[in-house]
């Protein structure tokens, strides 16, 4: 027990220690932005008060009955939210749907692996466009452009974990005789999780970028739409309050995959002694 107590003692100061270099270095940037934007007086960069005040006022001045959250937060950073996860759910379906299926078949890549490469290189932004003339302006275009974007991580990704299943367990599988479902919820996935979500990390991060990309272009409401605004009206401490917000929910929504994984991966060994 007194072992174990040390250890558990040792790694929460390890975990204390990281958590303060972190923010000891993303504080300290801060104060030199601030600093560097007070000196150079640039119009174009405002200092960090300044995009704390002006974010206050337009994100938390409404009354208590909606937490005192504007309605700017409903109708435009909530739309968006929705649209970025439910395209990043949707891509994660397919793709690890259509992934596993593929690392599983011995010449499914063989076929569709060309293909895939060639749309894969096709940059999702420039489909905007023809997104519009399928699903015109509105979330079914935003959600198809993030769609394209964020499947290819994952799928390529659940593609080279299910083929990286250890061949002991193949054999031991078949040796038992065990049922194809059972066989792939089981062994296949469990096992292909880490470089699953090694690809749903990335995606994540497409998904966002491709949300704002998408606000700029077609859209009525949303972060990007606001920012583009904010921009073209030279109201550029409102401009830097939108992309600091954007910056906030990347962290935002890695930190909660990262330990959504550290949980659903926590019976690996290797995972123990991770920050």
């Amino acid at each position: 027990m007194t072992e174990r107590a040390t250890r558990l003692r040792s790694q929460a100061v390890a975990g204390l220690s990281g958590f303060a270099r972190t923010w000891l270095v993303f504080i300290g940037a801060v104060v030199v932005w601030e600093v560097a934007t007070r000196l150079a007086e640039s119009v174009f960069f405002p200092p960090p008060t300044e995009i704390v005040s002006t974010a206050l006022q337009l994100w938390f001045s409404g009354p208590a009955s909606q937490l005192f959250l504007s309605d700017v937060v409903f109708d435009h950073i909530l739309p968006s939210l929705g649209r970025c996860l439910a395209g990043w759910a949707i891509a994660v379906i397919l793709g690890v749907g259509l992934g596993t299926a593929l690392g599983r078949s011995r010449t499914g890549m063989d076929y569709v692996g060309p293909l895939f490469a060639f749309f894969r290189a096709i940059p999702p932004p420039t489909l905007v466009p023809v997104f519009m003339v399928l699903f015109g302006l509105g979330p079914g275009m935003q959600v198809a452009t993030i769609i394209f974007g964020a499947i290819w991580p994952v799928l390529l990704n659940t593609v080279d974990g299910v083929r990286a299943v250890d061949s002991v367990k193949v054999d031991t599988a078949r040796s038992f005789r065990t049922p194809t479902p059972y066989w792939i919820g089981m062994v296949v996935l469990p096992a292909a999780l880490p470089k699953i979500f090694a690809g749903l990390r990335l995606s994540l991060s497409i998904s966002l970028i491709l949300m704002v990309v998408s606000e700029l272009i077609g859209s009525l409401n949303g972060i990007g739409h606001e920012l583009i605004s904010a921009q073209r009206a030279f109201e550029f401490p409102l401009m830097w309050t939108w992309i600091v917000l954007l910056g906030i929910l990347g962290f935002g929504l890695n930190s909660l995959l990262l330990a959504a994984e550290r949980r659903v991966l926590r019976w690996q060994p290797n995972r123990n002694n991770d920050g």
